[in-house]
């Protein structure tokens, strides 16, 4: 007879529990911080998984002009992306030389590396080729990168969606290549700009985005903050240049939607 099924087995917490493997060494053990830099970056990863499954279905939801579903589950989204802030509060109990005591395990892994949050990225609509080079140690998470470059974006469902909605999207947006980022255009605002002026659903839909790419900017101001407060100006252990390029990407994602607000 098979064991019934409990609260264990069904989240598998045993298996859970083993996956956190600090590297650190020396006379006492390992370095008492590094389970808590693990936990936290694992953590990170379930919820960009979580928030991989949800915008995936809300571009299912503008294909399919279901308004009212898609803003359900941007609500959703917007939670997670507020925890996901959050959990800095917790990562910043780090002092530099609590880091400092184990970083050099960490040899060259970063969270520059972060295969999700690369998909996020490009599921949302910024994409760059280059971006796939740094996962070339990792059949699997290469493969789910590749495909999310390949495919059309949340900002592409959108235009979508404008279309159902009666919206004289031309067609170039309609068809243009998915793999390159979102680009600014005053066709777009002037329908945006229509739309916030007279149509409350469509502009609600817009508000949401733009609440998922103010969610998102301020995920990386906390982040680049927590990391010029714990390693200052240091290289990140990627060698990435650390706090200097974490800057370069506060940037909005759908540009469009920030361009028109003087104009409203």
């Amino acid at each position: 007879m098979s064991k019934a099924l409990d609260y264990a087995s069904y989240l598998r917490v045993n298996e859970l529990l083993r996956l956190q493997t600090p590297r650190s060494s020396g006379p006492q053990g390992p370095e008492h911080d590094e389970l808590l830099f693990i936990i936290i970056h694992q953590v990170y990863e379930l919820w960009f998984k979580e928030l991989l499954h949800e915008i995936t279905y809300m571009q299912q939801l503008l294909r399919q002009n279901e308004a009212a579903r898609a803003s359900h589950t941007t609500r959703r989204i917007l939670a997670i992306l507020k925890t996901v802030v959050a959990q800095l509060d917790v990562l910043e109990t780090l002092t530099p030389l609590e880091f400092n005591s184990f970083r050099g395990f960490l040899e060259t892994a970063s969270g520059f590396q972060s295969a999700q949050f690369r998909e996020l990225e490009f599921a949302l609509g910024y994409k760059r080729a280059n971006i796939l080079e740094h996962c070339t140690d990792d059949p699997e998470a290469r493969q789910r990168l590749d495909e999310r470059y390949q495919q059309p974006t949340v900002w592409d469902a959108f235009l979508y969606y404008l279309h159902l909605n009666g919206y004289d999207v031309p067609q170039e947006h309609l068809q243009r290549d998915v793999t390159q980022s979102i680009q600014p255009s005053a066709e777009i605002q002037a329908l945006l700009i229509e739309a916030y002026r007279h149509d409350p659903i469509v502009s609600n839909v817009c508000e949401n985005l733009v609440d998922i790419d103010e969610g998102l900017q301020e995920w990386r101001y906390r982040h680049v903050k927590m990391v010029e407060r714990t390693i200052g100006i240091k290289a990140g252990t990627g060698g990435s240049p650390g706090a200097s390029y974490l800057a370069t990407t506060l940037k909005p994602i759908f540009p469009d939607l920030w361009a028109i607000r003087s104009q409203l």
